[in-house]
């Protein structure tokens, strides 16, 4: 059964791809009877003639990229937009550099194996930068042997 020119009016009617327009299987007979626009629309509003809802984009691929990212795939080079300090900035490296070098003083002080003549020179050697990291710290103090000699003994 042709019915390409009911197809056509009906997607002129409905204003869509005649890709969108599908028919009745019970009711073809009637809707090849259908020669005029009004026909068309008479069938659309008794539900013969239907319009088919587009196709969505599917989801799955961006859910498996974000359960990689989640688990911290997708970040080499090839992904990165902008500088090092754009994905984290200086200052924020800088913090926590900061925050982890004061932190090792603090303990050191505490616990009582500098003195608090040391820690001030060591603090302030930490706010001028002079230090890389926690492990620079602790290589600068064995090597001046700046760690009280009867603590030393108990520690190692």
């Amino acid at each position: 059964m042709d019915l390409k020119v009911q197809k056509r009016l009906a997607a002129e009617a409905m204003k869509c791809s005649q890709k969108r327009v599908s028919f009745d299987e019970s009711r073809l007979d009637e809707i090849k009877e259908a020669i005029t626009k009004a026909d068309i629309r008479a069938l659309i509003s008794k539900g013969a003639i239907q319009l088919e809802h587009k196709s969505s984009k599917s989801s799955s691929r961006i859910k498996k990229a974000k359960e990689q990212k989640r688990k911290g795939k997708r970040k080499g080079h090839g992904s990165r937009k902008g500088k090092k300090t754009a994905r984290s900035p200086k200052k924020k490296t800088w913090m926590n550099r900061i925050r982890a070098q004061r932190k090792l003083l603090r303990s050191l002080k505490k616990g009582d194996r500098i003195d608090i003549g040391s820690y001030r020179d060591l603090y302030s050697k930490c706010k001028g930068g002079f230090f890389r990291s926690i492990r620079h710290i602790k290589v600068y103090i064995e090597e001046r042997e700046i760690i009280k000699k009867n603590e030393k003994k108990q520690d190692t």
